[in-house]
């Protein structure tokens, strides 16, 4: 299995940028699909970002499109998720994921492994 930690989160000014970093360790981890999902207070987890195994395709909901940029580089079991332009309707909890399908990658049903989750704050 995969074992995912999330790191990079802190409060920061509307507009503001920061990169979320995700080390994996344990087995195949370049066969895997990863996401970013975040959630906030009272709503449901939601996908906000997810790159195939290979990193050739990524996904972003509309909300983060060309504010937010997701990689991976398999050589050192990493995944990042860089954000910038940052709203405060971006402040949630925010957990990297890896998944098995790169058919399938919205859901968090879709994944099986979860990072502990980074807080992201960003003021008005």
């Amino acid at each position: 299995q995969v074992q995912l930690v999330d790191s990079g989160g802190g409060l920061v000014q509307a507009g503001g940028s920061l990169r979320l970093s995700c080390a994996a360790s344990g087995r195949t981890f370049s066969a895997y699909t990863m996401g970013w999902f975040r959630q906030a207070p009272g709503k449901e987890r939601e996908c906000v970002a997810a790159i195939t195994w290979d990193g050739i395709n990524t996904y972003y909901t509309n909300s983060v499109k060309g504010r937010f940029t997701m990689s991976r580089d398999n050589a050192k079991n990493t995944v990042a998720l860089q954000m910038n332009s940052l709203k405060p309707e971006d402040t949630a909890v925010y957990y990297c994921a890896g998944g098995v399908l790169s058919t399938r990658y919205v859901s968090p049903s879709d994944y099986l492994y979860w990072g502990q989750g980074t807080q992201v704050t960003v003021s008005s």
